[in-house]
């Protein structure tokens, strides 16, 4: 039998999150792949570098935890979006990472073909724990 958790405890541990990563977040935005892990170097070409609402997350709800806010902000390269890293204030250590696209990926823009200068707008961000 798989270990079950309850919502309760599952709701708890998606608020650790943000509490592990500070209210003061970043997320980078990368034409290249999705590296093997979060301890891997980042992907190349930095599109885009957001500074995330001091509030960034939801409180977690029946297992599940959504972007809070609005995260928004300027291209800084031009390019297809292909992966982004969450980092610490300081940009310099990654605690999520995933993949970026229109539709089907972990972080959903309103458009992942990007130009120097554009607005950029994250409209879908959603953890759901597991072992419900």
């Amino acid at each position: 039998m798989a270990i079950q958790l309850s919502q309760t405890v599952r709701n708890n541990r998606l608020d650790q999150i943000e509490s592990s990563v500070g209210t003061a977040a970043k997320l980078l935005l990368f034409a290249g792949a999705v590296p093997a892990n979060c301890a891997a170097a980042d992907p190349a070409s930095v599109l885009a570098t957001l500074a995330l609402p001091s509030d960034w997350m939801n409180g977690a709800t029946g297992g599940t935890k959504t972007l809070a806010g609005t995260w928004t902000g300027a291209a800084s390269g031009s390019g297809t979006a292909l992966s982004f890293r969450i980092k610490d204030t300081t940009g310099t250590t990654c605690h999520i990472q995933g993949t970026v696209g229109m539709s089907a990926a972990d972080l959903i823009l309103d458009n992942n073909s990007l130009q120097s200068g554009q607005t950029i707008n994250v409209t879908v961000f959603t953890f759901t724990d597991g072992n419900a």
